[in-house]
């Protein structure tokens, strides 16, 4: 057992990483491993006890790590984004979340005999879904916008809903055989309402005032956010208990729909701490529990699991969707996919407490039962959901392809030969003319600066999951570089040289690590390039086969042929870089550039007779 807090802090951590980090391997939602290790380091070994290393701070600092969780969450809340399916989410953290909170209750009361009061608690424990678990699941699935977006919208705003729930059903229980236990069911609900909404809005209005004044340096903006969200959740769960978790989440909405208020850093920081947060959590609540627990629950978690997925949340998302405009493949992926997470988890532990403490000793079965539901739908849903989608084709292409910065006559060049062979690619650029004439040739264009705000609203870039900067304007690239960096990934970042770069020393070199890898060599410039079409060069692929390896691609033509792009035979697309090995095996097509002089002597080939 670890004796000391420090210890126990950085076995967590390392425990957390390792987790994370294997997840991230294998393509599985984290929470899978991270609740294994959670009960293999508690009940299994025995070798970390949260309630004695904690104490009495476990479940102050389980509330604000959900807290700062749910405020991340509703960050990313963009009311546009929700525009075409709003009457959806509102349906289902209303009407579902109603149907799914009568068919649980009514399931658990028979399955394991409990009383009425505790399987209504427990209902209302199961409406959550959860950020924590719908975004990992939904990195995994990809499934359209529409379908995840709906996810997401229900996901964060549904667990200060199901918290609320249960606050008012615990006042009810505790208020049970008094003449105004209704009426103080009634009022608590009026108090959290009020008090979360109001301390919410303040602290988000606040917050954003303080923003676009500028008041705060930016390296203290951070600090300032979560020093703010803390005293949301903490005055508005001393107004009206547990109404913190809906303040935070009304302050992070309010702070998304802001447009003069930039929240990048904000949400950024935000999203590096909830990886650390969900992951301890987790692991903390996974090793309260004990063996006994879990195996006296047998075989009845099966069954209340069953009909939760083929039951409760295929009534909920049916009902919620009718008289949209989704289409029956995407309410059946809808209605497969609601893992229960982290709020759920802290929520039972901690009113099972609570109850047991008030006189209600079968309470303690909602925390096994609990995580046994995270458990089962989670392995159940991120095994199968992405398979699914795949199935029902609602799942978004692999993103294989790229965004262009630029739609200059090299970047024509480069797409149509991408395009031809099933790559998607799209060409942004504020000059109409290059826009015009790439959209003469058929080639997808954004007209527009693409890292503008109108941007962040209109590219569409499904299936894209890389950038090729191939403007001219050295500072474009890099700008762009930066902006898309954190979505596709810095290595998944590229740029064609300007001749700036090869005479400017290197303290007037702008941002040389946002600009990506460099493509295709180390003397090829846009100039160069740009020079070479004009002189009659062209852009083609050669296949390799057995007989006609890369080896011989390579003798026939030397550097008459610049390999551009490798593609492999699953339609994954490589690029040509500098310091990197280019080594594509049979079967590849290999996407080059073909000097002029080699151009001239193919078309004389071809010309002359047999």
């Amino acid at each position: 057992m670890f004796d000391s807090g420090i210890i126990a802090f950085a076995f967590i951590g390392i425990l957390a990483f390792a987790c994370q980090w294997l997840a991230w391997r294998v393509r599985l939602p984290a929470i899978l491993f991270l609740l294994a290790s959670g009960i293999v380091v508690g009940p299994v070994a025995g070798i970390f006890h949260p309630d004695a290393l904690f104490g009495e701070l476990l479940f102050p600092l389980i509330s604000l790590a959900v807290a700062i969780i749910l405020f991340e969450g509703s960050l990313t809340l963009d009311l546009k984004e929700i525009r075409s399916q709003r009457k959806v989410v509102q349906r289902l953290i209303t009407v579902g979340a109603a149907v799914t909170w009568v068919v649980v209750a009514v399931a658990v009361h028979y399955l394991f005999a409990l009383s009425w009061e505790l399987s209504i608690l427990f209902g209302a424990l199961t409406v959550v879904t959860g950020p924590t678990v719908i975004v990992p699941m939904l990195r995994t699935v990809r499934p359209n916008a529409d379908i995840g977006n709906i996810l997401r919208w229900e996901g964060i705003l549904i667990d200060p809903l199901g918290a609320l729930l249960v606050v008012v059903v615990y006042e009810f229980i505790v208020a049970q055989g008094q003449a105004e236990g209704v009426l103080s069911g009634m009022l608590a609900f009026v108090e959290i309402i009020a008090s979360g909404s109001v301390l919410g809005l303040a602290c988000g209005w606040l917050l954003g005032f303080i923003l676009k004044k500028h008041w705060v340096p930016e390296y203290l903006e951070n600090l300032a956010t979560l020093s703010l969200v803390f005293f949301s959740f903490s005055v508005a769960n001393m107004l009206a208990h547990e109404s913190g978790l809906l303040a935070v989440t009304l302050m992070g909405m309010w702070l998304a729909n802001q447009k003069d208020i930039h929240i990048g850093e904000i949400l950024n920081f935000k999203e590096n701490l909830t990886v650390l947060l969900i992951s301890g959590l987790f692991i903390i609540l996974a090793a309260r529990l004990t063996l006994e627990e879990l195996i006296a629950l047998g075989w009845l978690p099966f069954a209340l699991l069953a009909i939760m997925q083929f039951v409760a949340r295929p009534l909920s998302v049916w009902l919620s969707a009718i008289g949209s405009s989704l289409h029956w493949r995407e309410k059946l992926l809808l209605s497969w996919i609601a893992p229960r997470g982290i709020v759920a988890a802290a929520v039972s532990a901690l009113f099972a407490i609570k109850l047991e403490q008030s006189g209600e000793p079968s309470a303690m079965i909602l925390v096994p039962l609990t995580f046994s539901v995270i458990f089962g739908t989670v392995v159940l849903q991120s095994a199968t959901a992405r398979p699914l989608a795949r199935w029902l084709k609602v799942a978004e292409p692999p993103p294989h392809g790229y965004l262009m910065i630029g739609a200059n006559p090299v970047a024509r060049a480069i797409a149509k030969a991408l395009k031809k062979h099933d790559v998607r690619v799209v060409l942004t650029d504020s000059n109409w003319d290059n826009i015009r004439a790439a959209r003469m040739d058929s080639l997808e264009t954004f007209y527009g600066n693409p890292v503008s705000e109108y941007a962040e609203q209109r590219l569409d870039l499904v299936g894209i999951g890389k950038l090729l900067g191939l403007s001219p304007e050295r500072s474009l690239n890099t700008v762009a570089g930066m902006r898309f960096g954190a979505e596709f990934g810095q290595q998944n970042i590229f740029a064609l040289q300007t001749t700036s770069d090869t005479r400017l020393a290197d303290k007037h070199l702008d941002g040389e690590v946002h600009r990506g890898q460099h493509l295709f060599g180390a003397d090829m410039t846009f100039s160069k390039f740009s020079s070479m079409l004009a002189q009659g060069a062209e852009v083609h692929s050669t296949r390799l086969t057995d007989e006609y390896g890369y080896v011989d691609f390579v003798e026939s033509n030397g550097k008459a042929a610049i390999p551009l792009f490798g593609i492999a035979p699953d339609g994954k697309v490589h690029t040509c870089v500098i310091d990197r090995k280019f080594e594509p095996q049979s079967g590849w097509k290999i996407i080059s550039l073909f000097t002029p002089t080699l151009v001239a002597e193919r078309a004389r080939a071809q010309t002359q007779p047999v």
